[in-house]
C-alpha cells in the first residue's frame, strides 16, 4: 500500500518514476509545478470544501484490499482513513506534489523518497507549518472530517518508519541533520494515558453534545496544543446548554489537556529513560546530567550541561543499539534544544569573556543538534575555544574569534538552507505563504541565539578595531563581508524575481539570496549564499571589479526598504562595505563616476600572429603555452604545457585549432549570397553606424544581439568541410585509440579572448560534457563554435573588448575522467590576500566549484596547514558514466571530500606551479594562477590552468583603500570588557 491508498497501480508507477527521476532529473528540488495557477484554485477549493483533498472513508485491510467505512476487515484488523480525491492523485503523479498526506499505510521508503532529495518528507514538514500559518490550511474545514485522520495510527506510523530508518546506521549519519529534523513533525509518540484519557473525555462529550462533534474530530484527528482554546470557547458559548455531569467532564478535560500540553520538565526524560536498556552508558549519563541540571539554577551552567550532554548524545547514536533506543535518545535531543532555547534567553552577558563563552557553547550544541557535520566541528572547534587563564587578548585574536563564530553561523544556516529552501522555491508559485517556511525554521532552532551571540561578537570587534560596514543604516551589519572590490552607482533591485534575472540590466546593483550560474554583467552584486568565491561568476565579478558581497538573510529583509532607490556602493579590498542613497554621496564619491574617470580599460585581441592557414586538428602533447593566441586559444596551449610538465597527471587530447574555424566561416551559407565571417562582421559594422547615426548604444546593441542569435542559429547547423570527418576521425583513432562515439569526451571552447593575463572569460562559452555518440559529438563542434555569439557570452567580453569580430573560437578535445572529487586551485589567499597561501574549492563528482556550487573550501598555508572556509552544501553532485551525459547522485554531508592527504599533494602541486610555469615560454604572468583539477583514486588530474585576474582598479583605487582603516594586530582587549546592555 502506499500514499494513494487503493491505487495499486500506483505503486508500479512510483518506483518506475523515481528511477527516471533520478537518471534524467538533475534534482527534483530544481523542479516547478507546470501550472501553478491551477494548484493555487485547487488549493483554495480545498479550503471550502468539508472533505478537503480526500474522497471518502474506507478501511485499508492487511491483505491490501479496501473495504467500505462501514464494512471492517473480516480477519486481522485493518486502519480505516481516507482516500485521495482523484485531483491529489494526478497531483502526485503528475508534478510529484503530495497535498494531505497520511502517513498511515504509506510504504516507508516511498515516504523518505531518497531518489528526490527526500522531497516527499519535506512536503509533509511544509505542509504541517501551512496548517499551523493557515488555520489548518487546506484541512480547513477536512480537519473536522470525522476519521479521515486517527491519530494514534499516525503516531503508530511514525514509530515504524524511524525503527525503520534507525535501524540502518550508515542512514543516521550521512542524514543525521534531515532525521532529526523531520521528527519534529512526524508524529511518532507512543500513546499515553494522558493522550488518551482526552480522547476518551472528548468522545464522551461529544456522544451527548453535539456541537463539540467538530471539536472532538480535530481532537482525535490532528491534535495540538491549539485545542485548549477551542475547548474553552466551547466552554464559555455553550455554558448554559450543558448539562448536568458534563461541565465536570469538559473541565477534565481541560485539565487532562493542560498537562498533556504543559512545559518542559525533568520528569518528562522518564518516558525515554525507560526505552533504553540496562546498563547503557547513556542512562548513567541522562542520570548525571539531570542530577547536576537540577543542582543549579545558574542558566549559564545549564546551558554548558545542555550542550556538553546533547553533543555526547549525537557521538553515541551511531553505536550499536536497537531502534527504538536511538529514537529516544534523538527525542531527547528534541527536549534539550528546546530546553536550551528557553535557557539561553535568560543568560545575560555582562562582559566579554562572557560572550565568548556563550558563543562557544552555542556553537557546540549546532554542532549536537546536527547543523554542523561531525567533521566540520572537529575542524573549527580548537578555534573556538574562549581563552584560558588570560585577562586579555590580541585584537587579531578577537578577529579570528569573530571569523570562526561567522562561519559557524553561516554553515549552520546554510545546512538548513540546503534542506528546505527547495521545497520553499517549490510551493511559493501557488502558496505565498511558504515563503516564511525555511524562515520559520531557522528562528524556531538554535541558530537564532547562535546569530545573536555572533552578531554582538562581531560588533565588539568592529567597535574596538575601528572597523564599521556603513550600509543604509540597517541592523546586524557586523553580518556582512566584502567579497570583490568595486564600487558602483545604480539602482538597488533586492530579491529580484527570476524572469529580471534572465535579462538583468548592467546599470543595476541587484541583492538575491544566490548568485545564478549564467548571471550576465550588471553594476553590483550582493548574495546570502555567495555560492564560492572561484566560480566562474565570482571570477568574472573580481576580474571587472563588480562590488560584491556577502549578507544574512535579515539583512536582506532590511535592505527590501531601499528596494528600486538609487545607491552608492563600494566594497574595499579588505571587505569593508559602504551603501547609502545617491543623495548623501561625498563630493569624492560624485567623482568616481565623472565623465573620463569611470572607464575601464578596454583592450584589443591581438591577431597579428594568429595562423589561419593551416587547417589542420592538432595534438595537445605538441602544444606549450607560447602557442596561445597563434594556433589556439590560452586553454589548449595551456594544458599543452602542463602536458609537457607533469605528462602523468593530463589526459591525451586534440585541439581544432583557430584556422579550422575560420576555413568553415569562409562558407558561404546555405541559400544565401555571403558567408558566415561576412554575416558576422556586417553585424558589428552595422551595431557601430547606428552609434554613429545618434542611435543609442542600448539601440545598437539590442540590434547587435538580434544579428548574433540568427548567426549563432545558422553556425549550429553549418555543414562540415569536405573531408573534415575524415580527419577528425582518424585524430581520435591515433590520440585516444577509439574512434568517435567509441570513447566519451569534453568539448570545450576556447576563444583567444579568455584566461589572458587582464581578462579571465571564465564560464562564458560552451563545454559539452562527457559526449560518446558520435553524432553528439560532431553536433558539439558546431555548438561549441556557436557559443562565442551568445548574449551573455558577449556582454561580459564587450566590458573589455574593443574588436569583437576578432575573436577566435578553437576548440579542445579530451576523454572523460569520472573524478571522485573536482575543483579549483588558485595560488593566493582570496580573502586574505596573501600571496604564500593556496585557496581550494572542490565538490563531489566532476565539474566543482566552477558552475557557484557551495563547495568545501579550504586555505592552505605556506606552512602546511589547514583552514576550512566552508564546508559543501550540495544534495546532488554530478558523474558521468562510461555510456556518456551525466547523473546526478545523492551526496553525503556529513563527510568531507578532501582528506588530509588530497590537502597536502594540493599543496605540494601548488608549490611546483609557483616554481616552474612562470618560467615557460609563453606564460606572461608570475601569477596567480588558476588552475582546474580532480582527484580520481587520490590521483590527481589537471583540466585547465588560467592566469588568476583581479581589476586592477578596483585593487588600487585610492578611495576603496582609504575605507578600510589599518587594524592595530597586536593592541590587547581586556576580556573583561563591558558589553553595553
Amino acid at each position: 500500500m502506499n500514499f494513494l491508498s487503493g491505487f495499486s497501480t500506483l505503486t508500479i508507477f512510483t518506483n518506475t518514476f523515481f528511477f527516471l527521476v533520478l537518471i534524467l532529473s538533475p534534482c527534483f528540488a530544481e523542479a516547478q509545478v507546470k501550472n501553478p495557477q491551477e494548484v493555487k484554485d485547487l488549493i483554495s477549493k480545498f479550503k471550502k470544501d468539508p472533505r478537503g483533498p480526500y474522497m471518502d472513508i474506507r478501511w485499508f485491510c492487511q491483505d491490501g484490499s479496501t473495504r467500505t467505512a462501514r464494512d471492517p476487515c473480516p480477519d486481522k484488523p485493518g486502519n480505516q482513513h481516507a482516500r485521495y480525491k482523484n485531483e491529489v492523485v494526478a497531483l502526485a503523479k503528475k508534478e510529484h506534489l503530495f497535498l494531505g498526506q497520511i502517513l498511515t499505510n504509506t510504504p516507508y521508503s516511498d515516504f523518505w523518497d531518497a531518489p528526490n532529495a527526500n522531497a516527499r518528507i519535506k512536503q509533509y514538514q511544509m505542509e504541517q507549518y501551512l496548517r499551523r500559518k493557515d488555520n489548518q490550511w487546506i484541512l480547513r474545514r477536512a480537519q473536522y472530517y470525522r476519521g479521515a485522520i486517527q491519530s494514534e495510527d499516525e503516531a503508530n506510523w511514525g514509530i515504524g518508519f524511524y525503527h525503520w530508518l534507525l535501524a540502518d546506521t550508515l542512514q543516521l549519519q550521512q542524514n543525521y541533520f534531515l532525521i532529526r529534523q523531520g521528527l519534529m513533525d512526524i508524529p511518532h509518540a507512543a500513546d499515553t494515558r494522558n493522550a488518551q484519557l482526552v480522547r476518551a473525555l472528548s468522545k464522551e462529550i461529544s456522544d451527548t453534545l453535539a456541537a463539540f462533534q467538530n471539536i472532538r474530530i480535530k481532537i482525535h484527528g490532528l491534535p495540538d496544543a491549539g485545542d485548549i482554546k477551542l475547548v474553552r470557547e466551547f466552554q464559555q458559548k455553550h455554558q448554559s446548554k450543558i448539562p448536568e455531569g458534563y461541565d465536570t467532564k469538559v473541565a477534565q478535560l481541560l485539565q487532562e489537556m493542560e498537562i498533556l500540553y504543559r512545559p518542559f520538565e525533568v520528569s518528562d526524560f522518564n518516558n525515554q529513560r525507560k526505552r533504553l536498556s540496562k546498563p547503557i552508558q547513556v542512562q548513567s549519563g541522562l542520570d548525571t546530567f539531570l542530577v547536576q541540571y537540577s543542582a543549579t539554577n545558574l542558566p549559564e551552567e545549564r546551558c554548558k550541561l545542555i550542550s556538553v550532554f546533547a553533543l555526547n548524545l549525537r557521538q553515541v547514536l551511531p553505536t550499536a543499539m536497537k531502534p527504538d533506543e536511538r529514537l529516544a535518545l534523538l527525542d531527547i535531543s528534541l527536549r534539550l534544544e528546546s530546553m536550551l532555547f528557553q535557557e539561553i534567553n535568560l543568560w545575560e552577558v555582562s562582559e566579554l569573556h562572557e560572550v565568548l563563552s556563550q558563543v562557544y557553547c552555542l556553537s557546540e550544541a549546532a554542532a549536537a543538534f546536527g547543523y554542523l557535520a561531525w567533521w566540520e566541528w572537529a575542524e573549527i572547534r580548537p578555534a573556538l575555544e574562549p581563552p584560558g587563564e588570560v585577562d586579555s587578548i590580541t585584537l587579531k585574536s578577537l578577529g579570528e574569534l569573530s571569523d570562526n563564530a561567522r562561519n559557524i553561523i553561516d554553515w549552520g544556516t546554510s545546512m538548513m538552507r540546503t534542506h528546505y529552501l527547495p521545497v520553499e522555491a517549490f510551493y511559493k508559485p501557488f502558496e505565498p505563504l511558504a515563503e516564511g517556511f525555511l524562515d520559520d525554521r531557522i528562528r524556531s532552532s538554535i541558530l537564532l541565539p547562535l546569530g545573536n551571540a555572533v552578531t554582538l561578537l562581531g560588533d565588539i570587534f568592529a567597535q574596538e578595531a575601528g572597523l564599521a560596514n556603513l550600509v543604509m543604516s540597517i541592523p546586524g551589519q557586523s553580518g556582512m563581508r566584502g567579497l570583490n572590490p568595486g564600487y558602483a552607482l545604480g539602482e538597488l533591485v533586492v530579491d529580484p524575481a527570476k524572469d529580471e534575472l534572465n535579462n538583468p540590466s548592467p546599470d543595476k546593483i541587484y541583492v538575491f539570496h544566490h548568485p545564478p550560474d549564467d548571471l550576465k554583467p550588471v553594476a553590483g552584486i550582493a548574495t546570502v549564499t555567495e555560492g564560492n568565491l572561484v566560480s566562474h561568476v565570482q571570477l568574472l565579478a573580481r576580474n571587472l571589479g563588480i562590488p560584491n558581497m556577502r549578507l544574512t538573510d535579515e539583512n536582506l529583509a532590511s535592505l527590501k526598504t531601499y528596494h528600486m532607490q538609487r545607491v552608492f556602493y563600494a566594497v574595499s579590498p579588505l571587505g569593508t562595505v559602504i551603501m547609502k542613497p545617491e543623495s548623501e554621496m561625498t563630493p569624492e564619491e560624485v567623482a568616481l563616476f565623472a565623465k573620463g574617470q569611470r572607464q575601464e580599460k578596454k583592450i584589443e585581441v591581438p591577431t597579428d600572429k594568429i595562423i589561419l592557414d593551416n587547417p589542420t586538428i592538432l595534438n595537445l602533447r605538441n602544444l606549450r603555452a607560447s602557442h596561445s593566441g597563434i594556433w589556439c586559444g590560452p586553454k589548449a596551449a595551456n594544458l599543452g604545457q602542463l602536458k609537457h610538465m607533469f605528462p602523468d597527471h593530463v589526459v591525451e587530447g586534440l585541439v581544432l585549432p583557430f584556422s579550422i574555424f575560420r576555413a568553415h566561416m569562409q562558407q558561404l551559407i546555405p541559400g544565401q549570397e555571403r558567408t558566415y565571417w561576412q554575416m558576422m562582421t556586417a553585424t558589428f559594422e552595422q551595431g557601430q553606424q547606428l552609434i554613429t547615426s545618434g542611435k543609442t548604444e542600448t539601440e545598437a546593441e539590442s540590434f547587435i544581439l538580434a544579428g548574433l542569435d540568427s548567426l549563432r542559429n545558422q553556425i549550429k547547423k553549418m555543414p562540415f568541410l569536405p573531408g573534415f570527418e575524415r580527419e577528425l576521425e582518424q585524430s581520435f583513432r591515433e590520440t585516444f585509440g577509439k574512434s568517435p562515439g567509441e570513447i566519451p569526451v569534453f568539448i570545450r571552447s576556447d576563444t583567444n579572448m579568455e584566461d589572458l593575463k587582464d581578462f579571465t572569460g571564465a564560464g562564458l562559452n560552451l563545454t559539452i560534457f562527457n559526449a560518446l555518440d558520435a553524432k553528439k559529438v560532431l553536433q558539439g563542434i558546431r555548438d561549441v563554435w556557436a557559443s562565442p555569439y551568445a548574449e551573455r557570452s558577449y556582454k561580459w567580453r564587450q566590458r573589455y573588448l574593443l574588436n569583437p569580430e576578432n575573436v577566435y573560437p578553437s576548440i579542445l578535445i579530451i576523454p572523460s575522467v569520472n573524478a571522485d572529487c573536482s575543483g579549483v586551485l588558485i595560488t593566493k589567499g582570496i580573502t586574505t590576500g596573501n600571496e604564500m597561501e593556496n585557496a581550494i574549492a572542490f565538490n563531489r563528482g566532476v565539474g566543482g566549484a566552477v558552475d557557484g556550487q557551495a563547495a568545501e573550501s579550504w586555505i592552505l598555508a605556506a606552512d602546511t596547514s589547514f583552514k576550512l572556509v566552508t564546508p559543501a552544501r550540495e544534495l546532488r553532485y554530478l558523474t558521468i558514466p562510461a555510456t556518456g551525459g551525466s547523473v546526478r547522485l545523492p551526496s553525503n554531508l556529513e563527510s568531507r571530500i578532501l582528506s588530509p592527504e588530497n590537502l597536502l599533494a594540493l599543496q605540494h602541486f601548488a608549490t611546483q606551479i609557483r616554481s616552474r610555469l612562470p618560467t615557460m615560454p609563453g606564460i606572461e604572468t608570475s601569477g596567480p594562477f588558476d588552475v582546474e583539477l580532480g582527484f580520481q583514486d587520490n590521483k590527481i588530474w589537471l583540466f585547465q590552468v588560467r592566469p588568476f585576474v583581479e581589476s586592477k582598479q578596483a585593487a588600487t583605487s585610492d578611495y576603496l583603500l582609504q575605507i578600510t582603516p589599518k587594524v592595530a594586530e597586536d593592541r590587547l582587549v581586556s576580556l573583561k570588557l563591558n558589553i553595553p546592555r
